[in-house]
Order: C-alpha cells, then sequence, then structure tokens
C-alpha cells in the first residue's frame, strides 16, 4: 500500500512527509518518488538535519553572502537553491532548529531563498519537497521539537512505511537481493552465486529486525 501510494503521488508535486523507523527504506522511497516523477532529469538533492551543526546546516541549506561569518570569503549558492527545479529531500527533519524551521516554511510558501547574512531575497526556487523522520510526527509536535505549520505544509501526502517485522514476506526478497549484490562485489564473478536454504529464510523471518532492511543488509 506504501508503495503505491508513492506511486501515485509521484506524478504530483504535491510534498510527501514519509514515516517510519530507521533503517525501514525512508530515502529509498524519497528516491522512487522523485525518479517517477516529471522532475527525475532534475536535481535530487538530500540533506541529514541530524548529522550537521545548526550553523553549518543553515548555511548548508540556504547559502551564505560574503562576510556573513568568518571564513565567508564569497557569496555561496545553497542546496536549496541547488534544487531548484528538482526535489529537495529533507531527512530526520525533527532534529532541525525551529528558527530553521521557520525560515524553510516562508520558502515552501513562498519559494523564496534568503542567504544568511543578506538582507534581500537571493533566489527564487521551485522545488518539491519530501521529509522524514523516524519519530511520531504527533508527538514530536507536542515536544516543541517540530512546528505546527512546517508539518501541515510539508504533510499534504503522508506515507507511513512499516517496519521489517510488520512484513516479514518481504524478507526472502531482500535477503535474497542482498546475497546476490554482494557475491557479486566481493567473490570472483565466474562462481554462481548460492541461494539461501527454506531453514536460513525461516531463521531470518523469526528475527526482530529493530534495525529494519539496514540490520537486515549488514546481516
Amino acid at each position: 500500500r506504501a508503495v503505491e501510494l508513492a506511486r501515485r503521488v509521484a506524478t504530483t508535486d504535491a510534498s510527501v512527509f514519509l514515516s517510519g523507523e530507521s533503517g525501514s527504506g525512508k530515502e529509498m522511497f524519497a528516491q522512487f518518488i522523485h525518479n517517477h516523477s516529471r522532475r527525475a532529469s532534475r536535481e535530487w538533492v538530500a540533506i541529514n538535519a541530524a548529522a550537521l551543526p545548526e550553523t553549518l546546516l543553515e548555511s548548508e541549506m540556504f547559502g551564505h553572502v560574503r562576510g556573513a561569518f568568518t571564513g565567508a570569503v564569497r557569496d555561496k549558492p545553497g542546496l536549496l537553491e541547488t534544487a531548484h527545479g528538482g526535489t529537495f529531500f529533507l531527512d530526520e527533519l525533527t532534529e532541525m532548529s525551529q528558527p530553521i524551521q521557520a525560515k524553510l516554511l516562508r520558502v515552501i510558501q513562498d519559494g523564496v531563498v534568503r542567504r544568511v547574512g543578506s538582507e534581500s531575497v537571493d533566489a527564487v526556487v521551485n522545488v518539491r519537497f519530501i521529509a522524514a523522520t523516524n519519530r511520531d510526527a504527533n508527538e514530536a509536535i507536542e515536544a516543541g521539537m517540530l512546528r505546527k505549520d512546517l508539518y501541515y505544509r510539508l504533510s499534504v501526502v503522508p506515507i507511513r512505511i512499516p517496519p521489517l517485522r510488520e512484513r516479514v514476506e518481504d524478507i526472502p526478497l531482500l535477503a535474497e537481493h542482498f546475497l546476490n549484490l554482494y557475491w557479486k562485489k566481493h567473490r570472483d564473478r565466474g562462481t554462481a552465486v548460492p541461494t539461501l536454504s527454506k531453514a536460513a529464510i525461516r531463521d531470518l523471518q523469526q528475527r526482530e529486525w529493530r534495525g529494519n532492511v539496514r540490520e537486515l543488509q549488514n546481516v
């Protein structure tokens, strides 16, 4: 159902809000939506809000003007400008600070970008937004981690990606895929790819997979 909804929304420009546990495949879904959209030939830009400190995250997203801070020796466009005409994927949205969320909201509403240190509008962008979080959105709003107005702007089409333990029928397909992928990558190409026994598949399907597809991939 999640894949079918992603396939249907891909042909539109609607913002999508993906939720699901870590490792469940949120970025894969986001890329699927982009690749099946009319923006597929344009830029795909992804940023993880949890991976960067606030000051660097703001500069990376919005860009900066010369002299905005120490080391800003030239004007630099941000990733939102890079994504013009394409898709911008916001991973771990709830880790983004409230001031940056407010600044992002204006980009979504009006399509205007103001670089760090700038006193004027530096760019007008046309971007399709896809956001993702491994937290419950309502709980994040109540905890003050997610602006309600930003959530409603991004959650035009919400898609919940179920954890692997709720879709154990996917495990044989995924396990065979990863086995085939890494056998070809790390073994002699002349040797036949082995198959997983029924007992091995049964064992894999009985595990909890708290790390979801990413954990299965590593195993």
